[in-house]
């Protein structure tokens, strides 16, 4: 398979929908490469290569190679269109990265010592807020995920985006528009009583 962090596409000429419906009756996606001091890039991917690539996750936070014609931009996944119903992507954006600004990608959160935690020990349920959060930060210090310790967590306590414990020169942006944008991250809550759950 080839590597999970390089995508192969060619350019497109045509735009608008009609042009895309196209694209995809030949089993490709169209996409978009934006951003930097160059111009928008109208692209055509593979849609099996592409979701064999979607299918790791390190790929949604990670810088990537996206090679056309003979030449490599690096870039992120910015955003993905899906269908509604059916396991195929529609469309595609990607934002070139220059290794000399900073960035903003969402990343993954991993939950650890879950099942040991000290409120799961007692009898405590819990309730993940976040799957993923934004950060800033240099290309090249781009974390492939975040690590949430839910180890000391009793019940009754709420981790919140400033107890998460970021790697050298990440940030999280929403933090410095004030404590209202302090968001809970995830929380151990008492289980329901059986009254409780047949009052609701």
């Amino acid at each position: 398979m080839a590597n999970v962090f390089e995508f192969i596409a060619e350019a497109r000429s045509e735009t608008g929908s009609s042009a895309a419906k196209v694209v995809r009756r030949k089993g490709k996606v169209p996409a978009v490469l934006y951003g930097g001091s160059a111009s928008p890039e109208m692209l055509i991917l593979d849609h099996n290569d592409l979701l064999k690539h979607l299918a790791h996750e390190a790929v949604y936070s990670h810088v990537l190679d996206i090679k056309v014609d003979g030449r490599t931009e690096k870039a992120v996944l910015k955003h993905i269109q899906r269908h509604p119903a059916k396991p195929q992507i529609l469309h595609i954006d990607f934002m070139r990265v220059d290794a000399g600004h900073k960035l903003k990608v969402h990343v993954p959160l991993h939950f650890i010592n879950e099942a040991t935690s000290v409120g799961v020990k007692k009898g405590g349920v819990i309730n993940h807020s976040m799957s993923d959060v934004e950060v800033l930060c240099m290309p090249s210090a781009l974390p492939e995920f975040i690590e949430v310790d839910m180890a000391n967590v009793d019940v009754g306590s709420t981790l919140h985006l400033s107890d998460l414990v970021l790697p050298a020169g990440v940030e999280i942006p929403e933090l410095h528009q004030g404590v209202e944008h302090d968001h809970p991250v995830v929380q151990i809550v008492k289980p329901k009583t059986s009254t409780e759950s047949a009052a609701e």
